[in-house]
């Protein structure tokens, strides 16, 4: 029975081929799984005259943007009350939406003057926290507890039903308004209490990663059979 010994220089030679393509599959696993990079104060710049929706998670769509514009502009002119909605997608490591919301505030409106009849309500959408800031004018009309509930419960109930967010936006726009231009305070949704059933689905992160580690698997595979099948195939050729 005829046995076959490998060369040295064949076994160094899938050893570097192998070592390369384990290099390649740990950094393809790296792109997949890369967190977004989180969002900064300083790249929410203060919004053009007449626009009162800053959307940068994308979760508005345009009819729902242009609705809430329309009702805050409106708000403004009546009652020269300016609020504005912020929407982000990720907060830095330490952050919250409350602090995050208190440096936009003071970044877009350094004085005490200019923060007199300002409202910013803030959420991130990662995490759906938010948070609500108000100038000390405001505080006359929309009492801080009654700005903290439309953060907390007029604006998150949807968010609990699911990614309701355009809803979200315009029942706190409503409740903002009608309690801005004097109107009876609707106050917070009623929520009922549902039995959650835990989901099958897998998140995007978890399939994210059990992607990335298919991508893995693969490439240790062929790293692992194709040299040797390449050394089997030309022993075989060269005893013919």
């Amino acid at each position: 029975m005829k046995r076959f010994i490998i060369p040295s220089h064949f076994l160094r030679l899938w050893l570097r081929q192998a070592i390369a393509l384990v290099i390649v599959a740990v950094a393809t696993t790296q792109l997949f799984v890369l967190p977004a990079s989180a969002t900064s104060v300083f790249e929410v710049p203060v919004p053009e005259a007449g626009t009162w929706v800053v959307d940068k998670a994308e979760i508005l769509s345009r009819a729902s943007e242009g609705k809430l514009n329309s009702e805050l502009a409106d708000l403004a002119k009546q009652t020269g009350y300016e609020a504005y909605f912020v929407t982000i997608h990720r907060l830095d490591y330490g952050e919250t939406a409350q602090t995050f919301a208190d440096k936009l505030f003071t970044t877009w409106f350094p004085t005490p003057e200019d923060q007199a009849s300002e409202i910013l309500l803030v959420l991130d959408n990662l995490t759906n926290n938010a948070a609500i800031r108000t100038g000390d004018q405001v505080k006359a009309t929309l009492s801080d507890e009654t700005a903290t509930s439309i953060a907390q419960e007029t604006l998150l109930a949807p968010l609990k039903q699911g990614d309701k967010y355009n809803q979200a936006f315009s029942d706190a726009s409503d409740r903002l308004v009608a309690v801005l231009t004097g109107q009876p305070d609707p106050g917070p949704p009623v929520i009922e209490d549902n039995v959650m059933v835990e989901g099958t689905f897998a998140s995007p992160e978890e399939t994210k990663e059990s992607n990335a580690m298919v991508w893995v698997i693969g490439f240790l595979i062929v790293a692992t059979i194709v040299p040797m099948a390449t050394y089997y195939f030309y022993q075989f050729m060269g005893s013919r």
